[in-house]
């Protein structure tokens, strides 16, 4: 491990990673609209051989008891074996329910979804939106994959036909969900004294810091998120999230290119 860090900091400082591109660079970024029939919204993200997918179930649960007035949100996540050999079946490991958290977080803070919109009847009945994300293929850098593939499948969401207080799955009407927000999430990790965005599996391997910056369309920071074992002072920290703001309204545009 200390031979790959070794290598990769040599790398950095001639201003190259392993796969040829500059600290700053994004893989190429693909996100396609629509990809599941029976789902209520879904979208795919590609972020070079990173592959993730996520769903929109809607369904009518009893709303929180501190939310009455509100809808409800789910997010949750699955590393699936075939996307990464470290994965196992089974019930959520840590990794997983960082992922989710991470997700969930960036949309409940940025106040994505209208709640009380989502409100059928205070105190009782209301919409519950589920958000399933599943990876398909690691090679990095999950967690901007899985929250730009959310925030894709919200967008895409149609509301099912609702009749006598009985959903016809089936039948979709054109109602969206009541979007307020965009939040994307863009991830900045520190080795030694460089710092890059869309990391491989072999530069998270070698992190010492992390941190997850989600940001709305007029680049309001929505959410931090630490990770790594490494500290972060208040200049680097500065920078990570100049560089994970500036990055974001990239990667917008590829959400707005792969809607229909």
């Amino acid at each position: 491990m200390i031979n790959l860090k070794s290598q990769i900091l040599n790398s950095l400082e001639q201003g190259l990673r392993f796969d040829g591109r500059k600290p700053a660079e994004w893989r190429k970024v693909e996100v396609e609209y629509g990809i599941s029939k029976n789902a209520e919204g879904s979208a795919r993200v590609r972020f070079g051989g990173t592959e993730v997918l996520a769903g929109i179930k809607l369904s009518i649960a009893a709303p929180y008891s501190d939310t009455p007035g509100e809808g409800a949100l789910m997010v949750e996540a699955e590393l699936t074996p075939m996307s990464n050999p470290a994965f196992e079946t089974g019930p959520p490991d840590i990794q997983a329910i960082e992922l989710a958290r991470v997700i969930d977080r960036g949309i409940r803070e940025s106040r994505t979804i209208d709640m009380k919109k989502l409100c059928i009847k205070e105190g009782e009945k209301c919409w519950m939106v589920s958000v399933d994300i599943v990876t398909i293929n690691d090679e990095g850098n999950l967690i901007d994959a899985a929250g730009l593939a959310a925030l894709a499948a919200l967008k895409d969401a149609k509301f099912p036909k609702l009749a006598d207080d009985k959903i016809e799955y089936r039948e979709k009407t054109k109602t969206p969900l009541p979007l307020l927000k965009e939040p994307i999430p863009v991830t900045v990790i520190k080795i030694g004294d460089k710092l890059i965005v869309d990391p491989t599996t072999e530069e998270e391997k070698v992190v010492e810091a992390r941190l997850t910056v989600t940001s709305s369309e007029k680049g309001r920071i929505n959410s931090l998120q630490k990770g790594g074992e490494g500290t972060i002072s208040a200049e680097v920290l500065s920078a990570m999230i100049d560089l994970a703001l500036e990055k974001a309204k990239e990667i917008r545009k590829h959400l707005e290119k792969g809607a229909k």
